[in-house]
C-alpha cells in the first residue's frame, strides 16, 4: 500500500493540475490515445480477436514502462509528480466551475448534444457529469495508485482510455471494443461504489447512503450510476431522464427524487466535494502519521 505516495500525488495535482504552463507538456493519456489511434487505423477489424490485441498491447506497454519507472526511480517526490498525471481532480473541477461562468463550454464535458440545452438541463448535465468523473478520474485512480503502486494507475487509466475510445456499442465498435468495455466495466465496479459512499459522507447524507443503489443500478452502465445517484440525492436534485445523442432522443432512467429545476448554485453545491474530501484526506493523513 502506498499511502504517502498517493497523498503526495494527490497534493501534487491539487496544486499544478496538468501542468499546462509548460508548452511542450504532452499528458501521458495523448500518448495512450495516440496508440489507440495507430493501432485502429492499421489493425481494425470488426472481430472481438483484434479488439484484445489492441487491449494486450497497450495494457503491456504501459505496464512494462511504469514498472520501469517504479523500479527505478526511488525518490517518492519524483514518482509522486509522474503519478498527479493520471489524477484529473483539479481540472475537473476547473472545467465544471468554468461551465457556471460559461454554460456553452458544457460541450467539452458530455457526449450528449448541447446546441439546444435550456440553462436546467446545461446545470443538470454538468453535475451529472462531475459525478461520474468524480469515479474515473479521481477516486478510482488514487485508489489504484494507493493498492498497486504506478503500475496499476497507469494500466487502469489505459484501460480507461481504450474504453473512452474504442468501447462503444455501435457498428464499428460493437465487437473490436468489446473487451475494452468490458475491462473497464470490471475496474470501476468497486471504485464507482466506494465513490458513492464517499460522496454520502462528505455530504452527510444518509438517504443518499442508503438509496443511492436503488437508483444506480438502472444506468445502463453498471457503474457510472451510483456516483450521479448518490450527488443527486446529496443535493436534493433529480438527474437522468430522456436525453438527445446524435439527434436521437434516448430513453435513461432519473437518479434522485428531488427538484427537477436545478439552479446554479447545485452545481456550486456539488462543487464542494472537492474541499471536503481534502479534509478527508488530512484526516488519514494524520490518522496515518500518528498510528
Amino acid at each position: 500500500m502506498n499511502f504517502e505516495l498517493t497523498f503526495l500525488a494527490y497534493l501534487c495535482d491539487r496544486i499544478f493540475g496538468e501542468f499546462s504552463f509548460f508548452k511542450n507538456y504532452k499528458h501521458p493519456v495523448i500518448f495512450m490515445g495516440d496508440f489507440i489511434k495507430w493501432f485502429e487505423k492499421k489493425f481494425y477489424k470488426d472481430s472481438i480477436l483484434h479488439g484484445f490485441w489492441l487491449v494486450f498491447s497497450l495494457i503491456f506497454i504501459v505496464f512494462c514502462i511504469s514498472f520501469t519507472l517504479e523500479y527505478f526511480i526511488q525518490n517518492v517526490y519524483i514518482l509522486a509528480i509522474i503519478s498527479s498525471s493520471g489524477i484529473a481532480s483539479k481540472m475537473l473541477y476547473e472545467n465544471v466551475k468554468d461551465v457556471i461562468k460559461n454554460p456553452k463550454n458544457i460541450k467539452y464535458l458530455v457526449s450528449r448534444d448541447t446546441g439546444n440545452l435550456t440553462q436546467n438541463e446545461i446545470n443538470k448535465a454538468t453535475i451529472e457529469t462531475y459525478g461520474e468523473n468524480l469515479s474515473d478520474g479521481v477516486i478510482a485512480p488514487l485508489l489504484y495508485l494507493f493498492f498497486f503502486g504506478i503500475v496499476g494507475l497507469f494500466v487502469y487509466k489505459a484501460i480507461n482510455t481504450l474504453d473512452s475510445m474504442v468501447g462503444y456499442k455501435n457498428e464499428k465498435y460493437e465487437k473490436f471494443g468489446k473487451i475494452s468495455a468490458k475491462l473497464d466495466d470490471i475496474a470501476n465496479y468497486i471504485p464507482s461504489r466506494i465513490t458513492a459512499v464517499l460522496i454520502s459522507l462528505l455530504f452527510w447524507n444518509t438517504d443518499a447512503f442508503k438509496r443511492f443503489y436503488s437508483f444506480g443500478k438502472h444506468h445502463e452502465s453498471p457503474n457510472a450510476g451510483h456516483p450521479i445517484s448518490a450527488l443527486a440525492l446529496s443535493l436534493g436534485v433529480k438527474l437522468g431522464g430522456d436525453t438527445s445523442y446524435f439527434g436521437k432522443i434516448k430513453k435513461k432512467p432519473y437518479f434522485g427524487d428531488g427538484i427537477t429545476q436545478i439552479r446554479v448554485n447545485k452545481i456550486e453545491e456539488a462543487l464542494l466535494f472537492r474541499d471536503r474530501f481534502d479534509i478527508f484526506i488530512l484526516i488519514l493523513l494524520i490518522l496515518y502519521i500518528t498510528i
